[in-house]
């Protein structure tokens, strides 16, 4: 089977062939090491969560073997404490460049590993990487504060930061429900993780005085949403909210609301949240919005400085390119991925007894 015909599933008008959705999983596989690694590009570093991201896609275009092999390198390479290093110098296990431990960075691969087996149906994986998701889970739990947030990291020392971050607590609870629905898979009843995803949730949802204001970046305003916390009529609200604060007609979204800079991997990243949001023909537009950002190896750049009419950095990561791909699978009805991030058969964990008026 040729890569168009893997990717047939992906063709969107005006957004992606069969062909281009071919070319890009192609352009995620070449920056992937032979140990299964895939770092931002090769020479840059990997880290964790776009290293799941860009597997997540790999799955999207039928390249199975290869997001496994992106999984087996995170089982290899976790430490005992069930974390990750927040980065590694190409992608090579042995050269990490940030002693640090994300919480959101170590949560992630449970929404990456039940990408994966619902893709396959590969029961030996989903076993074979239930130790890992376990492990990570209890590391990223350990970081919970008493309001629901997550703390940041652990420092290279491990000292606990407890400062939160509102898009690192958005995937956090998207990752724990995601490990809750692989704990039920798995026969392992877990109610401090249940306990633990509401009060996470609710935190998201209800209490921004929780985290630090990144009020300025497009990722605190969508992530609850497209993570899942955010749904119904609130999801609405939020995205029509500071929708002209971020989105750039016909170039895409901004990252930081008072910089002419829009970048892809937001922009993907919008148009799922919206998918999610039940706004389906505004998320193909805010997709096809970035076509500009494609380069003639199916990769994305990274981002284009639209007052000084240049592409800036001059990078094109695999992660962007796993962005775009996952919500072209959205939203065009692949089965894994609008199971991860629909979220409507995921675990909802426990509701605090905290402020029941609020959603």
């Amino acid at each position: 089977m040729t890569g168009a015909e893997r990717t047939a599933r992906l063709a969107l008008p005006g957004v992606l062939t069969a062909a281009e959705a071919a070319a890009t999983a192609a352009g995620i596989a070449a920056v992937q090491r032979p140990d299964g690694a895939i770092p931002w590009f090769r020479g840059h570093h990997l880290d964790p969560w776009d290293h799941v991201e860009a597997a997540m896609a790999l799955d999207t275009a039928g390249e199975h073997e290869r997001a496994a092999a992106a999984y087996d390198w995170l089982a290899r390479n976790q430490r005992p404490d069930g974390s990750w290093y927040a980065a590694y110098a190409d992608g090579d296990a042995a050269r990490p460049t940030d002693l640090a431990r994300e919480s959101n960075f170590c949560a992630y691969p449970a929404v990456g590993v039940l990408h994966h087996y619902l893709s396959t149906g590969d029961e030996h994986f989903r076993r074979r990487m239930w130790p890992v998701v376990h492990a990570a889970t209890e590391f990223v739990l350990a970081l919970q504060q008493d309001g629901g947030q997550l703390g940041w990291r652990r420092d290279p020392d491990g000292a606990a930061v407890p400062d939160a971050l509102l898009t690192g607590s958005a995937s956090g609870h998207h990752a724990l429900r995601c490990a809750l629905a692989l704990a039920g898979l798995e026969g392992a009843h877990r109610p401090d993780w249940e306990l633990a995803a509401g009060r996470l949730g609710h935190a998201v949802r209800a209490h921004p005085e929780r985290f630090l204001d990144k009020s300025r970046y497009s990722m605190d305003w969508y992530y609850p949403v497209l993570a899942g916390a955010v749904r119904g009529p609130a999801a609405a609200e939020r995205l029509d909210r500071h929708w002209d604060d971020f989105v750039v007609p016909g170039l895409g979204v901004r990252c930081v609301s008072d910089h002419p800079w829009v970048t892809g991997g937001e922009t993907a990243e919008l148009a799922l949240a919206l998918w999610a949001a039940g706004r389906e023909g505004r998320a193909v537009e805010v997709l096809r919005s970035m076509s500009h950002l494609r380069a003639a190896d199916g990769l994305y750049w990274t981002g284009y400085v639209y007052a000084d009419d240049a592409v800036w950095p001059q990078e094109r990561t695999a992660w962007t390119a796993g962005a775009v791909l996952l919500a072209a699978a959205a939203l065009t009805g692949d089965a894994a991925t609008r199971a991860v991030f629909g979220g409507e058969g995921l675990p909802r964990g426990l509701a605090p007894d905290c402020c029941r008026a609020a959603p």
